[in-house]
């Protein structure tokens, strides 16, 4: 399982700009399976993306296709986590 933690390094007009495509890359990556949970951050610096069913090699395509990463609006720091205890909603997480 991966977090991965999104820093905008563009400013927010630009970010703004992008959101459409980078919506519809999200869409696809949870069609595909791989993403849990995404979501921006608080304050507003960047975004937060629980991934699982891929490996590190096959996350980070996935993430050189999104338009933020492609046009240069953020970095990605890709954090790899074996869960050692969930909620019982969330004991899927644990397979």
């Amino acid at each position: 399982m991966f977090v991965v933690v999104l820093t905008y390094v563009k400013p927010l007009e630009f970010v703004d700009s992008l959101i459409d495509a980078h919506v519809r890359w999200l869409q696809a990556q949870y069609a595909a399976g791989y993403f849990l949970a995404s979501g921006r951050r608080v304050p507003r610096t960047g975004g937060v993306i629980l991934a699982q069913g891929l490996d590190r090699a096959t996350l980070d395509a996935v993430l050189a296709q999104d338009p933020f990463q492609q046009q240069g609006a953020a970095q990605y720091e890709v954090i790899e986590f074996t869960p050692g205890m969930v909620a019982e909603p969330l004991r899927f997480l644990m397979d």
